[in-house]
């Protein structure tokens, strides 16, 4: 039946007169008046044309980026790509029958194995979507965990991870407020949090780094302070190779991101959160738990052990309604680790800290520049301010083929002239020699 009679038999069908009738309820300044695409093209014809369009990018192998603020540019085993493309693994979805998926679900199970040993938590789950939406599920948590109406965040904390958050809370009417940071030093301000701990709080989340870069030397007196109310904690899990990690410091619950392990940029996605909790929240933790045991013949097995969500359990007990994960991601971050190994991840941590020492001395020694901008140790990022518009630093900076850090003047109007730069072991001397070159000939 041709198409035209297709057409004209559902008009019927619905008694319309024409095809404009379908669209009656749509106001007339809003339509189109068809799509204006151009002819179609052959295979090679296509091919040449994605090329053309893909030889526009510039890729921070070919231009050096120094631009951090949640997603990072770190060195991939060629291993990672070889395992996480095995046709065993390589699917876009999470089996629904996952006790046949046993390579799967022991990788899954390493991949919480190393977060739980990096973490210091009890519990890891099997991944999030990403760090935004595993903070927005930790607020949730933790109003399951200690009640109350109001969740505080510290101010230096990413802006979209706190959208994300609010957006999350929102529809359970919980109120998410701000806590200050020392303008000095970038850390929690102790006494804005003492004001704010109120008995309707249910927790408070913060960042060690931080969002600025600052390594957080105050998690003793904020857990005090804090009290019974649920703690948690935002990591950047390559630091845990140096730093002590939050479950030793009296964390309920951690969140991150595990991009930083064998995931590569790829313009912003996709990321792989991270979520760990204590042993005695697990029953309220959302997400898929992978456990091992053994089958019906004694021989090791690994099952879904956990998996909250409404298509498994009472919509009432519930804990989220997320309904797959990072899995490949998961599965790249346990290669990841498992290539590197400890004594490995502790070296790549080290350079990271090294070169951000470094290159913050060289801007700092840069005229016009000052570098970090907070008085504290830092990981791998650091605040940048100066005398000259950010904006127009930032442009010159890409005129001269590199890519400078993320302006933060519209985000935190307080941090007047202030970029935010990152640096990790991908870059180099020449690296840093190209980009402070090319600061020093701005004007």
């Amino acid at each position: 039946m041709a198409l035209s009679e297709c057409s004209l038999e559902m008009l019927q069908y619905l008694k319309l007169k024409s095809v404009s009738e379908l669209f009656e309820d749509i106001p007339k300044e809003v339509r189109i008046d068809g799509l204006r695409l151009p002819d179609g093209l052959s295979e090679l014809e296509l091919k040449r044309d994605l090329e053309a369009l893909m030889s526009r990018n510039t890729p921070a192998s070919s231009q050096p980026t120094f631009l951090g603020a949640g997603v990072y540019h770190h060195f991939i085993p060629a291993a990672v790509r070889a395992i996480v493309s095995r046709s065993e693994f390589l699917t876009s979805y999470t089996p629904y029958q996952p006790e046949i998926s046993q390579g799967m679900l022991q990788a899954l199970f390493e991949y919480q194995s190393f977060m739980a040993e990096l973490t210091g938590m009890d519990v890891v789950n099997s991944s999030m979507y990403d760090s935004s939406t595993a903070l927005g599920e930790a607020v949730l948590m933790s109003h399951r965990i200690s009640g109350g109406s109001r969740f505080l965040v510290s101010r230096a904390t990413s802006p979209e991870k706190k959208l994300v958050a609010k957006t999350y809370a929102r529809g359970a009417d919980i109120a998410v407020d701000e806590v200050d940071y020392d303008p000095t030093t970038g850390l929690v301000d102790l006494s804005d949090l003492k004001i704010k701990m109120k008995d309707d709080v249910a927790g408070f989340y913060f960042e060690n780094p931080n969002f600025f870069g600052p390594i957080e030397s105050q998690a003793e007196e904020i857990r005090a302070v804090v009290g019974s109310k649920t703690l948690v904690a935002g990591v950047n899990p390559m630091s845990l190779a140096l730093l002590r990690p939050p479950g030793e410091m009296g964390a309920d619950i951690v969140i991150g991101d595990a991009q930083v392990f064998g995931t590569p940029m790829s313009l912003g996605g996709p990321m792989i959160g991270i979520f760990g909790c204590k042993s005695e929240h697990v029953r309220k933790m959302p997400g898929r738990l992978i456990g091992m045991t053994t089958d019906i013949e004694g021989r090791r097995a690994y099952c879904m052990t956990l998996q909250t969500r409404e298509q498994h359990i009472r919509r009432s007990k519930a804990t989220s309604n997320i309904c797959t994960n990072e899995a490949l991601l998961a599965l790249a971050a346990a290669a990841y680790l498992a290539l590197v190994g400890r004594s490995g991840l502790r070296k790549i941590a080290a350079k990271n800290v090294e070169n951000m020492s470094a290159l913050s001395k060289r801007i700092n020694g840069t005229k016009g520049f000052r570098a970090p901008h907070f008085k504290s140790a830092h990981f791998n990022e650091f605040v940048v301010s100066s005398d000259t518009n950010p904006e127009k630093i930032h442009r010159e900076l890409l005129a001269r083929g590199v890519h400078g850090g993320l302006v933060l003047d519209r985000m935190f109007p307080e941090l007047k002239h202030a970029s935010l730069y990152a640096t990790t072991e991908m870059h180099t001397k020449a690296d840093h020699d190209r980009l402070i070159t090319a600061l020093e000939a701005i004007r």
